[in-house]
Parts: structure tokens; C-alpha cells; sequence
């Protein structure tokens, strides 16, 4: 599997206490190169005002430079709310969107899979408002660029702790969004009736109880959701927003699963459906995991179940999903 990475993601918010730092891209690098995983490696690229703008107005992407140059030397805050830059944070973003972008034409070049190991993560970020940890949405951006330069449909796979506000706000013009999450956890949106049906794209949030939901349930509610998503939507690539703080354990998420294992076996159910209908193309960006032994874990996880073409689902228990959940998903079922 490559993995796109790049020295710069280091740069943003360094020497900061901060729960989003650097070390969750090192270490995880570090643990690839320890495991033999990261030889298959590619650089990242800056997006173009022109990419960032698929998904971002310019009078954001303009205050967004014009925050991080008032920081100067000095940590502040974005003014659009909550989320905390210092002086790197608009190009250290600029080229985690490239990440994003990078992955999605190599995963479209081969028919492949392609980890892009990026910060800061992006699916917080709406179109004119950054949130949380996150200043752009790479998934989103990823997702509108291939659009725009190949036709065709994308779907967002969102299995992070967190709703993705953001990758939700820009689903439109063949772009869907599926998402599993905490609810109501931040941001506090993805409720059960947030649901959305249009002629090529698509909504689908199955939210999950905010503390305890288990592995078991976890995976088997992937297992039911995804391929009957895809069938409906019949997807020619799949962006996953790759959050791995739904793992036991994790200091911003945890939901009770065990966070290598469910990486492995949702890795193995995108690869399949992937692979029935968009060729193999699947394009991941690094979203949360706070965890960072966990978080190197699980990644190493996606890489080898990509890697290991010849394995196959082992299907979890679907009686362990959830009431609510189930609710959605029958109703998701009938839908055209």
C-alpha cells in the first residue's frame, strides 16, 4: 500500500501541548518503518487555491493566512472558533490537503489503495469554518477533485470517533458521506434524522451511544452499512476519512473497541467493496487517533489488510448491532 507522508506535517503546532501534535504522524511513521510497512512511500504536494476552493470559499482560505500571519511566533486561535494555529498551520494544512489530493491520484492511477498519512485532520472544517483540530476538509477536497477532473461518484467512508460536520456540509455533486459516530459527542451533530437522498449523492449518519458500543457491534454494523450503501450509490472511488480515536483507550474518543482489530476488518471490507466497484480505488486520510501506540497500531493494520489481497471478511455478529442502528439501516435499505 503507499503511504503518502511528508516532513512538514511535523511543523504545525510543535512544542505545543496539544492532544493533535506532531508525534501522531512521526510515530505512526516510525512504527510503519519498524514494521517494513512505509517502503511503498510518496511525497505530498501543496493543494492549489484552486483544489482548496472545490470545497472552501477564497474569503476563508484569505482569513485563514490572515489569522496564522497575526499569531506570528506565538499560538492563537482561528477566529472562525475553536481550533488552535501557530505560524506553520496554513501551509502545513495547505499540503495535508495536497496529501489528500496526492492519494486520490495515485489510488485512481493504479486502482489501488493509498494511505495519506496527514495533519492537522480536516473533517471538522465547513466550507467557511474551521472547527476542532481541523483548518481544510482533505477528504472533501480529495473527493470534489477527482469529480471534477474524472466524472464519476465518490463516497466518504467517516468510521472516526467524531461526526465529520465539515465532509458532511460539502456531500453534494456526487460526492456522498457515510459516517459512523459518537453522538451526541462533538461537534454534536449527525443525529439519526440527518439523512439525505438526492439523484447522485447521498447522506447516511448512523450515530453510535457516546461510551460503549464494542468491536463486535462496531465491525458488524460496517459490515451491513457499506455494501448495501455502495450498491445503491455505486461509487468510482472511495475517500475514508480514517479516525482511529474510536478505539479503547483513546484520550478524545473511545468507544469501546479494540482499535487494531476493527482497523484491520473495516481495511478488509473497504478493500472488498472497493474492489466490486471502483476498481480498488480507495484513498484514506489520517483524521483522529489520540492514542499514539493505538493509532500506529491500527494504521499498520489498514496498510496490512490492504496489503494482504487474499484474505476475507470475517463476518461479525450482526444481532450485537444496536436497536437505533439497526432503525437506520433498515430504512437506509429502502431507499430506491
Amino acid at each position: 500500500m503507499i503511504v503518502i507522508y511528508d516532513d512538514l506535517f511535523a511543523h504545525h503546532l510543535a512544542g505545543i501541548d496539544h492532544p493533535e501534535s506532531p508525534d501522531r504522524v512521526t510515530g505512526v511513521a516510525a512504527h510503519l518503518e519498524a514494521e517494513g510497512l512505509f517502503g511503498n512511500r510518496e511525497s505530498a504536494r501543496d493543494a492549489t487555491l484552486e483544489e482548496l476552493e472545490l470545497v472552501h470559499p477564497r474569503a476563508y482560505l484569505d482569513r485563514v493566512r490572515r489569522d496564522v500571519d497575526a499569531v506570528g511566533d506565538r499560538a492563537g486561535y482561528l477566529s472562525t472558533g475553536d481550533t488552535i494555529l501557530d505560524q506553520w498551520s496554513f501551509d502545513v494544512a495547505r499540503r495535508a490537503a495536497g496529501g489528500a489530493i496526492v492519494a486520490m491520484e495515485r489510488a485512481v492511477a493504479q486502482d489501488e489503495a493509498v494511505f495519506a498519512l496527514v495533519r492537522p485532520p480536516g473533517h471538522h472544517a465547513e466550507p467557511a469554518r474551521g472547527m476542532g483540530f481541523c483548518i481544510f476538509s482533505n477528504a472533501a477536497v480529495a473527493a470534489h477533485a477527482f469529480v471534477k477532473r474524472h466524472g464519476g461518484r465518490a463516497l466518504i467512508v467517516d468510521f472516526d470517533y467524531h461526526h465529520g460536520n465539515g465532509t458532511q456540509a460539502a456531500a453534494t455533486d456526487g460526492v456522498s458521506f457515510i459516517s459512523t459516530h459518537a453522538y451526541p459527542a462533538y461537534p454534536g451533530t449527525g443525529g439519526p434524522n440527518e439523512q439525505a437522498l438526492a439523484d447522485d449523492w447521498a447522506v447516511v449518519n448512523i450515530p453510535l451511544p457516546p461510551h460503549s458500543y464494542g468491536t463486535e457491534a462496531f465491525v458488524a454494523t460496517w459490515q451491513r452499512a457499506l455494501p448495501e450503501i455502495a450498491r445503491k450509490l455505486r461509487p468510482d472511488l472511495i475517500v475514508v476519512s480514517a479516525g482511529y480515536d474510536y478505539a479503547s483507550g483513546d484520550p478524545v474518543g473511545d468507544l469501546g473497541v479494540d482499535g487494531p482489530l476493527a482497523a484491520g476488518a473495516l481495511a478488509t471490507l473497504i478493500r472488498e467493496v472497493a474492489a466490486e466497484h471502483s476498481r480498488g480505488r480507495a484513498a484514506y486520510c489520517l483524521e483522529g487517533g489520540y492514542n499514539i501506540p493505538d493509532l500506529a497500531r491500527s494504521v499498520a493494520a489498514t496498510v496490512r489488510a490492504h496489503d494482504a489481497a487474499a484474505s476475507s471478511i470475517e463476518s461479525a455478529d450482526r444481532s450485537a448491532i444496536g436497536s437505533q442502528q439497526r432503525a437506520i439501516l433498515d430504512r437506509v435499505e429502502q431507499w430506491r
